[in-house]
């Protein structure tokens, strides 16, 4: 498996495409999630020249792995439609503090959101995701996530925890949880 980081001016044309349809693949068919996208290409109001990228490849190089990062200093998917997760707390907006989205690496034949982050392809994509927010400057990630992803994350050493309180949001239980960038 190979990483490759970037953002919309430092990844090819064919990059952002092969991204933007492995997300579509993982977000909207596999998940179901009603996102406003064209067919086959999945992309946000938060993919935007800030925006840097973490793709995972195989060995022909076609996206197995995608994570998305963004500066709260920025609009970002938390602060600007699940603001609630945080329980009236504040909402991070920092240089020092990033945003975790779109993190997806599994495969295809892989339906249960659990396996995003419990299979070997998924721990290192999320450890090449904290070593590239370090490089950033990130002290801590913030992250929308389902439920179990918390113990997931501890169970493969990654220090997680809740930054507010869970809330029923598109059919699953979700909560912010803070990602110590060591």
């Amino acid at each position: 498996m190979e990483f490759i980081t970037g953002t919309f001016e430092t990844l090819d044309a064919h990059m952002l495409s092969a991204m933007a349809s492995y997300r579509y693949q993982v977000f909207v068919k596999q998940l179901g999630w009603e996102l406003d996208c064209e067919e086959d290409s999945e992309f946000d109001q938060f993919d935007r020249e800030d925006t840097v990228y973490i793709l995972a490849l195989d060995e022909e190089k076609n996206v197995i792995g995608v994570a998305r990062l963004l500066s709260t200093a920025t609009p970002y998917l938390l602060s600007e439609v699940f603001p609630e997760l945080m329980a009236g707390q504040p909402l991070p907006a920092s240089e020092h503090v990033w945003e975790l989205s779109r993190f997806a690496a599994a495969g295809p034949s892989q339906r249960r959101i659990g396996s995003q982050i419990s299979s070997p392809n998924a721990i290192a994509l999320m450890q090449a995701t904290l070593r590239c927010a370090a490089h950033y400057g990130a002290q801590k990630l913030i992250t929308v996530s389902p439920l179990g992803i918390e113990r997931l994350l501890r169970n493969v050493g990654i220090d997680a925890f809740r930054a507010g309180q869970a809330c029923n949001k598109y059919g699953q239980h979700l909560y912010a949880s803070w990602i110590t960038v060591n």
